[in-house]
C-alpha cells in the first residue's frame, strides 16, 4: 500500500523552541550547534558526565510524567454529549458503520443530568453498581473517567440533600472491593491508565465513605405536624409505601410507638409478597411457637437468598422499531412520527445485557 504522506519510518524533522515559538531547524543551525559526540571528542574528560546527564534527563521525564498523570486524574472531562436518546446499532450496515458499546452509551446518554432528577436517581445508582461489579474493565478510558466523575456528583448530591445515604455507601463499598482486585491485575489490560491514577481514585472513595459516615441529618426547622401526630392507620399506610425492610427497622428505632407499629405482621407480609414469589416464600416458611408465620424473619431470610424486586419511576426504553435508546418521558423521532411504535422498558441489568454480543 503506498504512503499518502511522509513515511513514518523516516527520521522526521528537527524543531527548536525559540522566544517566538517553535521553528524548524535548518542545515545551518545544525552546523552551528555542537553535538554531544563532537563535544566528547574535544573534551574527553568531561564525557564521564554524559551518563549522569542522561540519568538526570530520564529522571526529569519520569517526574513530569507522574505530574501529568496526577493532573489528568484531578481534571474533569467536559460532558460533550447530553443526548436524550441514542441509536443502538449492533452491526455494520450500508447506512451505518460501527458498533455501539456500553462505554459509548454511558458517555453519550445524559447521565450527569439524570442524577439530578429524583425519578431517575435510583436507576442511575443501580446502573453504577452493576458496572462496578463486573463491567468496569469493559469501559473505555474516557468512559471510566466519566464514571468516576458522575460518581463524584452522586456523592456530592447525597451530602447536600442528606438522602439515599445507604445505597451510596453500598455502591462505594462494591466499587472499592472491585478495584482492589482489578488493581492487582494491572498490566493485564483490565483498567485503562496509570496505576497511580487508580490508587488516587481509591483514596477518593475512602474519603467519600468517611464523609458519608460522618453525615448528620439535621432536624427540620419548621415545627409542624410530625409522623407521630398522625393516627395509627395513617402511619401504617405510610409505612406500607416503604419497599426496604431496613428502612422499617430504622423507623421503628425512632420511638416506642413507631417501633410497635413496625412489628405489624401484615406489614411484613405485604413486603414479602411485593419482593418475592409465592414459590420462593413457600421454600422459606418460618413458623413461631404459636403457629403464626414469622413474616419479618422470613423477609430477611429471603433477602439473603433472592434478589429484591426492582421498580423505578423513570427508566430507559428501547424502541424495537428504530433501535433508539431513550428515557421514558423523552420523545424520539420514531415516537413523534409513529406513536404506536413498540417500546420496551429496560432495567439496569437489561441495559447492560443490551451491549453484550
Amino acid at each position: 500500500m503506498p504512503f499518502l504522506g511522509q513515511d513514518w519510518r523516516s527520521p522526521g524533522q528537527n524543531w527548536v523552541k525559540t522566544d517566538d515559538g517553535w521553528k524548524k531547524r535548518t542545515a545551518d543551525d545544525k552546523n552551528n550547534n555542537v553535538s554531544v559526540g563532537s563535544f566528547c571528542k574535544d573534551n574527553k574528560p568531561e564525557c564521564f558526565n554524559k551518563e549522569n546527564l542522561l540519568l538526570s534527563l530520564s529522571y526529569e521525564m519520569s517526574a513530569k510524567k507522574r505530574k501529568k498523570d496526577l493532573m489528568n486524574n484531578n481534571s474533569k472531562i467536559p460532558y460533550f454529549h447530553r443526548e436524550k436518546w441514542i441509536y443502538v446499532h449492533k452491526g455494520s450496515t450500508k447506512e451505518r458503520h460501527g458498533y455501539c458499546t456500553l462505554g459509548e452509551a454511558f458517555n453519550r446518554l445524559d447521565f450527569s443530568s439524570a442524577i439530578k432528577d429524583t425519578r431517575r436517581f435510583n436507576y442511575v445508582v443501580r446502573l453504577l453498581e452493576l458496572i462496578a461489579k463486573s463491567q468496569l474493565p469493559s469501559l473505555s478510558g474516557v468512559a471510566q473517567k466519566n464514571y468516576m466523575n458522575i460518581l463524584e456528583r452522586v456523592v456530592q448530591k447525597v451530602l447536600d440533600d442528606q438522602q439515599n445515604v445507604r445505597p451510596i455507601k453500598e455502591l462505594l463499598q462494591t466499587l472499592y472491593v472491585s478495584l482492589c482486585g482489578l488493581v492487582q491485575d494491572m498490566g493485564k489490560s483490565v483498567l485503562v491508565g496509570n496505576i497511580n491514577i487508580w490508587v488516587h481514585r481509591m483514596d477518593n472513595i475512602l474519603q467519600w465513605q468517611q464523609q458519608l459516615d460522618n453525615i448528620q441529618i439535621n432536624r427540620p426547622a419548621a415545627m409542624g405536624m410530625s409522623l407521630t401526630d398522625l393516627p395509627a392507620s395513617l402511619q401504617l399506610n405510610i409505612m406500607q409505601r416503604l419497599t426496604d425492610g431496613r428502612d422499617l427497622v430504622s423507623l421503628g428505632q425512632v420511638c416506642p410507638e413507631l417501633g410497635a407499629l413496625t412489628e405489624d405482621r401484615l406489614l411484613w407480609k405485604k413486603l414479602c409478597q411485593y419482593h418475592f414469589t409465592d414459590r420462593q416464600i413457600r421454600k422459606r416458611l418460618m413458623v413461631s411457637e404459636k403457629g403464626h408465620l414469622e413474616w419479618k424473619k422470613m423477609y430477611f431470610k429471603l433477602s439473603r437468598c433472592y434478589a429484591h424486586r426492582e421498580q423505578y419511576s423513570d427508566t430507559l426504553h428501547l424502541c424495537t422499531h428504530c433501535h433508539i435508546l431513550f428515557w421514558k418521558d423523552t420523545n424520539h423521532p420514531c415516537t413523534a412520527n409513529n406513536p404506536e411504535s413498540c417500546t420496551t422498558s429496560l432495567s439496569p441489568q437489561d441495559f447492560i445485557s443490551l451491549f453484550k454480543y
